[in-house]
């Protein structure tokens, strides 16, 4: 493409549909619709998950439901709806994601406007000197980054002109000028007084008058804050409307000899008019700005137009702006503050409830570079880190109610099996919580943030344990946690809250271990999920017919397809459900049948479905099966306790080496691994 095109090119391309004529909202629905979605259950409700924010290196992980408002809020504005007078408004906690999630939009976008297609175009008058009253300015840009096919509506004064040129220049048809004209809006002030300028010079000449225009496409530099835009809140004093809507320029009034010429107005000195072409702005922290700032938005956001001493310059732009709850409860307060509330569609983000995604953000805090100790040597992440982490977090985000404890309210909310808790039980809570005006009491809207988490993973990276060991082992993950909340959470109820949530978390570890403990022991990473899989095929197959005397069932393995055969140890099941806490026979049948129908679902679902999340079944397996096996050998924690014999010793290098060579573990976290299991430290 030449750098400079003339008006008619430009409007024979969209006419092809080799370039696209929409507005800001048409544009930001097209990417995230044209990308797909994918139905999600997430807390009990079906909700859309949008590909598009799943995508990259470091995407937006969680916030179904923030997400699916933005997409309403969009598709509703872009097929004309109430929403297009209005600005998106991200409320929530600090280090809950909000900031994080309109950059990433805005860099998904400007990669969507990149290519050719989607591509936005606006015009330049060129040959200004000829006029004679420009003084040296030649070149003139729409100051707006008006779209030409906004230059081709408003050619000729008289509406019914510009129709009949449009269909004879473009070859549009009626239905297809009724389409671009659902997006007409006038020229800018400048823009407007200009090209009646050169309609005086040419006589009315329309040949002669499009010689002075140029079409280009619009600078994509994000440095340049064009197509997205951020104004952050600066202090009272610093920040004016200049910053937003610009000012009189000082340069220009010494060319220009017409004092009535706006063109005399420097609006690309504000944020708004480089975003004004179908761009993105996003003001972080609205409400910190002062109230006249405020006040200038309220005129944005309902008019969609810039306004200078009575001149206009409209606008095409999406506006999505950031606050904490602080602030805007403050601002809420102020009950003359009405209006402007009253224009922006609050969305209330919430923490991330859900500790399996979790994982991918307290990846984020952990960092993907390969970290060093400050000797410059590698420094080991313990396998169990980024759990530790995550379920410490989380937990201290779940509001506490009398229908759920802690522990079945994190599983529920991760999509897990809670016992005979169901996933109504969560949305009953959820459901609850909503109804409390404090939105602060709302579900996941208190708890340790991203940020709170990063500082946790920075103070356990400089702590001399972590240096000398060349380690970050995921016990002391705990400690700085603990620490993070004794010297940032100010609130005396929450810090208590907070601190109890993570002796739950250490408990949750503490399984874990054991778990990983008799992985060792067996010598093999999955013994445990094996050994699980195995009591559920027993209580498939106990009452199956083909039983013979020797008690072998053959079944077909889902997974595999392949055929296999069981023996089916009764007293095994037994124990098992015994750790469970099932005395009687008809409580054994009814968690017997509990798990069948679990199985019926998950696996016609998913095949590879372990039952790895039921962390009771998995703790009752452990137990009995790190009890029975090792309690020939003293018990496994007595036998690495006290290693004065060979025997011990043996076992205790064995693991050891398992760990090493098949678990992940270096020889720091693994050793205090096996010295956190001999004690009776966190047991739930």
């Amino acid at each position: 493409m030449a750098a400079q095109e003339n008006l008619i090119e430009h409007i024979t391309a969209v006419k092809a549909g080799e370039r696209v004529f929409e507005n800001a909202f048409q544009g930001v629905a097209r990417m995230i619709l044209g990308a797909g979605f994918e139905r999600v259950v997430v807390n009990g409700r079906t909700t859309y998950d949008f590909k598009i924010f799943r995508s990259g290196r470091k995407h937006t992980i969680g916030m179904y439901d923030e997400i699916n408002s933005f997409v309403s809020y969009v598709k509703d504005a872009a097929e004309g709806g109430s929403s297009k007078e209005m600005a998106f408004v991200l409320v929530g906690e600090p280090g809950n994601g909000k900031t994080f999630f309109v950059e990433f939009l805005c860099a998904q976008y400007r990669a969507f406007l990149s290519e050719a297609k989607n591509r936005r175009y606006t015009y330049r008058y060129v040959g200004m000197e000829q006029l004679g009253h420009y003084g040296k300015i030649n070149v003139i840009d729409s100051q707006t980054y008006e779209d030409p096919m906004i230059l081709a509506m408003n050619l000729f004064e008289a509406p019914g002109e510009n129709r009949r040129y449009l269909a004879e220049q473009g070859g549009f048809s009626d239905e297809e000028i009724g389409v671009l004209y659902e997006n007409y809006r006038p020229l800018g002030a400048c823009s407007g007084y200009i090209w009646e300028d050169i309609r005086a010079f040419c006589d009315g000449d329309m040949e002669r008058m499009l010689g002075f225009v140029k079409v280009i496409p619009v600078p994509m530099s994000e440095t340049l804050g064009t197509i997205t835009g951020k104004y952050p809140a600066k202090d009272k004093i610093t920040s004016s409307s200049v910053d937003l809507l610009g000012e009189e320029s000082i340069q220009r009034l010494l060319h220009i000899t017409d004092t009535n010429n706006p063109y005399r107005f420097d609006l690309r000195r504000g944020a708004l008019a480089r975003v004004a072409g179908g761009g993105i702005h996003f003001s972080d922290e609205i409400f910190k700005n002062k109230k006249d700032l405020v006040q200038v938005y309220l005129g944005v956001i309902q008019n969609r137009a810039i306004e200078i001493d009575g001149y206009k310059w409209p606008i095409d732009t999406l506006i999505i702006a950031t606050s904490n709850n602080s602030e805007f409860n403050r601002f809420l307060a102020e009950k003359e503050e009405a209006p402007i509330v009253d224009r922006c569609r609050i969305c209330y983000v919430s923490h991330n409830t859900n500790y399996r995604l979790q994982d991918g953000l307290t990846a984020y805090a952990i960092g993907s570079e390969s970290k060093t100790t400050l000797t410059r040597e590698a420094l080991h992440q313990d396998p169990n880190l980024n759990y530790a982490a995550s379920v410490g977090a989380v937990l201290t985000r779940l509001p506490r109610s009398e229908k759920l404890t802690p522990i079945e309210t994190m599983k529920l909310a991760a999509g897990e099996v809670a016992g005979e808790k169901s996933i109504k039980a969560l949305a009953e809570v959820i459901d609850t919580l909503s109804q409390d005006p404090d939105i602060t009491k709302r579900f996941g809207q208190r708890g340790l943030g991203h940020r709170s988490l990063g500082r946790s993973i920075q103070l356990q990276v400089e702590s001399s344990e972590t240096n000398e060991g060349r380690c970050m082992v995921a016990y002391d993950v705990f400690k700085t946690l603990e620490r993070v909340v004794l010297d940032y959470v100010v609130d005396t109820n929450d810090r208590a809250k907070y601190l109890e949530d993570l002796k739950i978390a250490k408990g949750l570890y503490r399984e874990r271990i054991m778990t990983e403990m008799f992985n060792a022991y067996m010598d093999e990473p999955y013994a445990i999920r094996k050994d699980v899989m195995n009591y559920v095929n027993m209580i498939i197959g106990i009452d199956a017919e083909n039983l013979g005397p020797d008690r072998m069932w053959k079944y077909k393995d889902p997974q595999s397809g392949e055929l296999r055969a069981l023996k089916i140890d009764e007293r095994y099941v037994k124990s098992v459900e015994e750790r469970i806490g099932l005395k009687t026979d008809e409580q054994r049948d009814s968690f017997r049948t509990s798990i069948r129908k679990i199985y019926g679902q998950k696996i016609s679902m998913d095949p590879t479905y372990d039952f790895m999340d039921n962390l009771e079944l998995v703790k009752a397996v452990t137990d009995v099966r790190l009890k029975s096996d090792i309690a020939g050998a003293g018990s496994l924690i007595g036998a690495l306790a006290n290693r004065t014999n060979e025997e011990n010793q043996k076992l205790y290098d064995r693991m050891i080496t398992t760990m090493l060579t098949k678990l992940g573990y270096c020889r720091t976290c693994a050793q205090k691994t096996i010295e956190y299991f001999c004690t009776q430290e966190d047991e739930n």
